[in-house]
């Protein structure tokens, strides 16, 4: 009779030990995946802000603007370095030659060569459109990152369309200066590039979505060769980023990003 309650005992102890070490093992399975998980979503967001910048970049791209009244296209060539420094310059057409977007660090002007003056860009007009087209300020000189201003994290991983993807949210930071609710982006899994972007108001509601294409291989990364947004109040509307050239590496100073230049070179 002994020897059953010490037996039975015995069987409780080892059940109470495997119950506590599988617990313990769901607690760390729990405490593991999500710092695996943000140490994954980090890198992609890094990636993704990087794809058409690098540590420094030289591009030349054209610019189709579609709207009900008029369409037009444009051809520019720009510098980056870094996150802090960014030259846009139209090259094509005549009318609007040299006309230019710098940005130094939290600053950010527009050059207007016809009359020789330099106007800075108040964080207010970020959002606004540049040069009548569906993209903003910010989006030329990439004021912000995500990885900056935004929180992320991977909301759907899987098949989609029969293609491999993450799906990133991001929600603004409480303290960025941004005019987005929030962003959902779509990169495929096998070339860490996106596909689309969809951009979403405060109130959750669709504001614009930009597509992704022509990828080509650039410094062992794919980047998308072709941008175009559409507004989804102006179905029939878009503008649309062709890279022609783009090459990464190139030799720029922060001295190349400076308005005394801006009028000397342009």
């Amino acid at each position: 009779m002994g020897r059953d309650i010490v037996k039975r005992r015995c069987r409780f102890l080892i059940q109470a030990q495997t119950l506590l070490f599988l617990m313990v093992a769901l607690a760390l399975g729990f405490m593991i995946v999500p710092t695996a998980q943000a140490i994954e979503v980090d890198e992609l967001i890094r990636h993704v802000d990087a794809l058409w910048r690098g540590e420094t970049s030289r591009a030349v791209m054209t610019m189709t603007v579609k709207t009900q009244r008029y369409e037009r296209t444009m051809t520019m060539e720009a510098w980056s370095r870094g996150k802090d420094y960014s030259l846009v310059v139209i090259r094509e057409p005549i009318k609007d030659r040299d006309i230019a977007t710098l940005k130094v660090e939290e600053n950010i002007w527009n050059y207007l060569p016809k009359i020789n003056r330099v106007t800075k860009v108040p964080s207010s007009m970020m959002s606004g459109s540049w040069m009548g087209s569906h993209f903003t300020n910010d989006d030329l000189v990439k004021e912000s990152t995500f990885e900056d201003d935004f929180e992320a994290s991977i909301t759907f991983e899987g098949d989609r369309k029969g293609q491999k993807i993450y799906e990133l949210t991001f929600i603004p930071r409480p303290d960025a200066a941004v005019v987005w609710g929030k962003v959902v982006m779509e990169v495929g899994q096998q070339n860490l590039a996106p596909n689309q972007a969809l951009y979403y108001d405060e109130e959750g509601i669709l504001i614009r979505t930009m597509r992704f294409d022509q990828f080509r291989e650039i410094d062992q990364k794919t980047v998308p060769m072709r941008l175009t947004l559409n507004p989804e109040d102006k179905p029939n509307e878009s503008t649309m980023i062709v890279y022609r050239e783009i090459e990464f590496s190139v030799p720029l100073k922060a001295s190349f990003f400076s308005l005394q230049m801006l009028k000397q070179r342009h």
